[in-house]
């Protein structure tokens, strides 16, 4: 017994299979000890999450054995992984917009008072009474351990008025209120500036001076060499390793992970852009609640060209990816494309005039879960050849559609069991992929590529850049939007930073380092300033 104390987490052959057969984890031993920063790193659909989310108890494992603290424990939900001291941060977050910061981390904490059974207490009937309401005290505690742990945060800010950066600053409070000392944090930067990035690795390396263990899921290897001590590598739900930081290297992490050696930084070949493709003038786009958050944008992409458009979430990208792709009708400007002019017109005319769009969120907007593979590549054509044919193109061609969707998972190497099978059955990276096969076999000219390789692991984020660069070498157009400087810096042809719903500076790639960039994304203009550029 006194031998397994040492360790504060012990997963024990753990082995998972969801319904439609998939093996999320295949028979995985992994022991944690206190106060070590682990790392959980793999591709996409390498069982990463379902591993930890049976830690948190939101699963439950079909075999094998969960030790805590050294014992035995069987999790039927999050609250008894809670009592027991786990933790988790979700790479979605799990909040509740409309309620404040105070409202958020105290929900779901009722159950454990009742469990303590507050009347057994002499008073304790009117603690009871008090304790789930007493907001003042809760917020009290909230601003201390914001300020002891470095995440200050407003208790009474509603989460909804909140940046991404402070929502899952206001993750990591909630648990630190539940006091746990087992942390998870499931790609805890995905949504993050590079400033906020910083500020997070801080705070976690104080958690670890105050004795706790950190389980850190990512697949971004320099996270993982910057962070952990020991770093374990799952894929296809195996685990294939574990290694000390300091015996190891960016690529031979990437070689486990992918299970062959990995090119970083694409080649692609110089080339003078061709002619201008997409056109946007003066462009201003309100949002749902009638905010303005595109304020007169212009800028053009040009044949044979990635434009790259950096930025921190929430600052305009999705108003003006939505207007871009005839998802929302702009307040004035003009956008062409070829000449056409497609502001304000319908998806349909937008997609005929052969833009082609990797949506940011996918599940909202760019697959339909209940549809099999198959439907799911046909959709947005399915009204015209080759997918349809017959007298006014009305007959579903079916065996088509086929023979194009296996080629297609083939081409992009989609892991799934069947075409046939639902697009709920894949892992979000293959469910990426799917959209990114679907997109680009259109033979588009613009292609507007708005966080494509968001979640997605090593292997199919290299194949999705090869693509994108492979569409720029024959001559589309490229619009790429994301919050990863990274590939930004990797694969666009000029930068524009985009801030408060503007674009503040255009910068070749060779010209702008990521401080700068980061600078920039934050909203400090130097240069810009000169040029009349407002800044708020």
């Amino acid at each position: 017994m006194s031998m397994s104390m040492e360790y504060v987490v012990e997963l024990e052959n753990i082995t998972k299979t969801f319904p439609g057969g998939v093996q999320a984890n295949k028979d995985v031993t992994l022991r944690i000890q206190k106060g070590e920063v682990i790392g959980l790193l793999g591709e996409n659909g390498a069982g990463k999450s379902t591993l930890m989310n049976m830690l948190y108890g939101l699963l439950q494992p079909d075999s094998g054995k969960i030790i805590i603290n050294g014992e035995e424990v069987n999790l039927k939900s999050p609250q008894d992984a809670i009592v027991r001291g786990v933790g988790m941060v979700h790479q979605h977050f799990k909040l509740i917009p409309v309620l404040t910061v105070t409202e958020n981390v105290v929900l779901g904490l009722e159950p454990i008072l009742k469990k303590m059974d507050v009347r057994s207490i002499p008073g304790g009937r009117t603690i009871g009474a008090v304790l789930p309401i007493d907001f003042g005290t809760a917020a009290k505690r909230i601003t201390k351990i914001g300020d002891e742990n470095g995440l200050p945060v407003n208790p009474n800010s509603k989460i909804q008025d909140l940046s991404v950066g402070l929502q899952q600053r206001v993750e990591i409070i909630k648990m630190l209120y539940r006091e746990a000392d087992i942390l998870i944090l499931d790609e805890p930067t995905s949504v993050l500036t590079p400033h906020e990035v910083d500020e997070l690795f801080v705070t976690l390396k104080e958690f670890v001076k105050a004795g706790k263990t950190i389980i850190l899921i990512t697949h971004k290897l320099r996270e993982s060499m910057a962070l952990c001590d020991r770093i374990c590598v799952l894929r296809d739900g195996a685990l294939v390793g574990t290694v000390a930081r300091d015996d190891t290297s960016p690529q031979d992490l990437a070689q486990m992970m992918v299970g062959r050696p990995v090119v970083f930084t694409t080649e692609k070949e110089p080339k003078t852009p061709g002619e201008v493709i997409l056109s946007v003038q003066d462009l201003h786009v309100l949002d749902n609640r009638k905010l303005e958050k595109v304020k007169g944008i212009d800028f053009e992409v040009h044949a044979g060209e990635i434009f790259g458009i950096a930025g921190v979430q929430g600052n305009g990208q999705t108003e003006l990816i939505e207007a871009l792709a005839g998802l929302r009708k702009p307040k004035s400007g003009i956008i062409t494309v070829d000449n056409i002019r497609i502001s304000g017109k319908r998806p349909r005319f937008v997609r005929e005039a052969k833009v082609s769009h990797i949506p940011e969120d996918r599940h909202k907007r760019g697959i339909i879960l209940p549809f099999t593979i198959e439907e799911n590549i046909a959709l947005g054509n399915h009204y015209r050849p080759p997918f349809a044919g017959g007298p006014l193109n009305a007959v579903l061609d079916l065996d088509t559609t086929h023979s194009i969707t296996e080629n297609l998972v083939e081409q992009y190497s989609i892991k799934l069991s069947s075409t046939e099978a639902l697009a709920s059955t894949l892992s979000g990276g293959n469910q990426q992929k799917v959209v990114v096969a679907r997109e680009l076999s259109t033979k588009p000219r613009l292609v507007i590529a708005a966080q494509p390789t968001r979640g997605l692991d090593v292997g199919a984020t290299e194949y999705i850049h090869e693509v994108l660069i492979a569409l720029r070498d024959s001559g589309v157009a490229v619009l790429l939007i994301s919050a990863e400087l990274d590939e930004i810096q990797n694969l666009a042809d000029r930068i524009g930073v985009i801030y408060d719903g503007q674009i503040v500076a255009v910068k070749s790639p060779g010209e702008a380092t990521q401080t700068e960039l980061g600078l920039l994304m934050a909203g400090h203009t130097d240069e810009a300033s000169e040029e009349g550029v407002a800044i708020s």
